[in-house]
């Protein structure tokens, strides 16, 4: 009986282990757009441009963006008045980026210099 059940039981492993794992799925290869790569080209079959990805913080708070940018390993960063009144922005956390130069998603050396525009909360 008990060579029965070793038995029983070898079949079982020898069954789960050689089940089959379904065929991996192949994914089409990602191309980026000419807009992603500012100052560099993308030619096929050759390696991807150097950089990292600019965050989008478009619709973030100012103070926030730059955390962001930041983190990502981006501090050259200048700000503006998107306005076009002039302001300095002294206290960040009072200002919202309407706009960011070089868009997000871009591939930039993180040395480069990328520009927020924002504006106050209450401004129209």
């Amino acid at each position: 009986m008990r060579k029965a059940f070793l038995t029983g039981v070898s079949v079982l492993l020898v069954a789960a282990c050689s089940t089959t794992s379904p065929p991996a799925q192949q994914q089409a290869p990602v191309v980026a757009s000419p807009e992603a790569v500012i100052g560099q080209t993308v030619v096929p079959g050759k390696p991807a441009p150097q950089g990292n990805i600019v965050p989008d913080v478009v619709g973030k708070n100012h103070q926030e963006a730059q955390d962001l940018l930041q983190a990502a390993g981006f501090y050259n960063l200048g700000e503006q008045d998107a306005t076009g009144q002039g302001r300095r922005l002294l206290l960040d956390r009072n200002w919202v980026v309407v706009d960011q130069i070089p868009k997000g998603g871009t591939v930039l050396l993180t040395k480069e210099r990328i520009t927020l525009r924002s504006k106050k909360y209450d401004d129209k």
